[in-house]
């Protein structure tokens, strides 16, 4: 039987028709003038209920989730979200209109309260605003907060500096900010060399954005000296705080020096943000900046929460209303579900899962970087036959979603991996079979990969014509 299902307009039959109940026989005004109502549309499908059924059941067989199996995608942590979550989550209680008054809406002030004061305790920080989207959002939210800072204390500084193993997002949020980008190499550790970093270190420099872990899974270990090395020319340290999954309940970033970070939400606190969302991206400030924070803000006024619209140092409005508001009910529930003696337990087992597939899988695959990693690892494809996309698109064929590849960029055919603490050592230990037949396949028959994905509904695509002419209709007597 094909993988792919045939389009309904392929199995449409003169006749056919899923029964319904048919027109009421009460009598009432119709909403609509009949007058404006089709009877009919041309080439519409004419197919039976059980055709229907089987045809969208068919295309829900072809989306691949994390109910399904492995997402081992590193720097985008795709941990398993409780269902739970999504329960409460779906809760009617939750369910208000952002002008509610606030009154009204007690219970879902304390939980967004609440959860700030999970984020600074697991962070250091002395303050969060749980407003900004997403990662990116919180990032160039950060980055206000800092020009803000600076030009208010008279020297406004027009230079970022980011390391090459940074997120790629971090450069494009400094730009918007009006920030100017200069690159900071890393060293042959993988990580920020402090010595190295001081000729950068210039008086027009506003601060430092720096991922920890960076993106090749290593842990920033310079970073309380480059914190005081900032400090002392006048700079912030900013920290991207997306990898925070490797250091919950054991570092905390605001103790090592960090004034402004930003922490993913739908990353570290579950709710998997496949698909384009939905995301959360707070961020967190040291004293200094506080405030700066964005508004509105939710604070306690006795007994009762309330919203504060208006402060005189905030860098403003930056979403509309409070932020993702469900995607934090998901993220409370999930702290709350571990308690604070759990969390930590979070942490360890996301770095343990990944170094089981470090050990496993370096004496096939090159480690560019033999630095100790905590929550992913990044190998290349260098000496082997094929190329990092090729073995992606041969996982396909064996059922698993493919690794991050080509990034970070400091590492030629990167291939990324990052299991999370969720997944158990049995799919682990698939995950490494699948990756070593695929190796064996790569020296003894290279064709096999170079071809792939081979059972999949869809070939390989031709990917540079695919995104700039890509086919998203049907039509009749196209090949597929």
């Amino acid at each position: 039987m094909s993988p792919l299902p045939d389009l309904i307009f392929e199995i449409s039959r003169e006749g056919k028709t899923a029964h319904g109940l048919g027109a009421s026989r009460v009598q009432s005004k119709p909403a609509i003038d009949p007058g404006l109502l089709r009877t009919a549309i041309a080439g519409f499908p004419q197919v039976s209920e059980v055709e229907i059924v089987r045809h969208y059941m068919a295309l829900a067989r072809l989306n691949y989730s994390l109910d399904q199996g492995l997402y081992p995608l590193g720097s985008c942590t795709m941990k398993y979200n409780p269902k739970i979550n999504e329960k409460l989550a779906a809760s009617e209680e939750f369910q208000a209109h952002p002008y509610t008054p606030h009154e009204l809406v007690q219970g879902n002030l304390e939980l967004m309260a609440r959860l700030e004061e999970w984020l600074v305790a697991l962070t250091g920080m002395a303050g969060f605003t749980c407003a900004p989207a997403a990662g990116a959002h919180g990032e160039f939210t950060g980055m206000l907060i800092v020009r803000k800072y600076l030009k208010e204390k008279g020297d406004p500084r027009r230079v970022v500096l980011i390391p090459d193993s940074a997120h790629g997002t971090n450069p494009s949020s400094a730009h918007f900010a009006g920030y100017e980008i200069r690159e900071i190499p890393s060293n042959a550790e993988g990580i920020i060399d402090v010595e190295g970093l001081r000729p950068f270190l210039k008086n027009d420099v506003a601060a430092l954005m720096m991922t920890n872990p960076n993106t090749l899974g290593i842990f920033e270990k310079n970073i309380t000296a480059i914190a005081d090395a900032l400090h002392a020319n006048g700079s912030l340290l900013y920290m991207d705080g997306a990898n925070l999954n490797a250091l919950l309940g054991i570092v905390r970033p605001g103790d090592l020096g960090v004034d402004v970070m930003h922490i993913n939400l739908h990353k570290t606190f579950a709710t998997p943000h496949g698909g384009g969302g939905p995301g959360s991206g707070p961020v967190g400030v040291a004293a200094h900046l506080l405030p700066y924070l964005p508004v509105p803000r939710v604070v306690k006024d006795g007994g009762k929460y309330g919203v504060v619209f208006a402060a005189p140092h905030s860098i403003g409005r930056i979403k509309n209303f409070y932020g993702q508001f469900l995607v934090m009910v998901r993220a409370l529930a999930y702290l709350c579900s571990l308690g604070r003696e759990n969390v930590r337990q979070v942490a360890e087992d996301a770095v343990l899962n990944a170094n089981y597939l470090r050990k496993k899988l370096q004496d096939v695959l090159d480690l560019p970087y033999p630095t100790a990693t905590l929550h992913e690892v990044v190998f290349s494809d260098k000496n082997l036959p094929v190329k990092t996309l090729d073995i992606a698109k041969r996982l396909l064929d064996y059922g698993f979603h493919p690794f991050t590849i080509y990034f970070p960029l400091i590492v030629h055919g990167a291939m990324m991996i990052e299991p999370t603490e969720t997944e158990s050592k049995e799919t682990l230990d698939e995950f490494i079979a699948v990756m070593k037949k695929i190796l064996l396949e790569a020296r003894e028959q290279p064709d096999l990969l170079l071809q792939a994905p081979r059972q999949t509904p869809v070939r390989r695509l031709d990917e540079t014509l695919a995104a700039r002419q890509p086919v998203l209709k049907w039509h009749k007597g196209e090949n597929r």
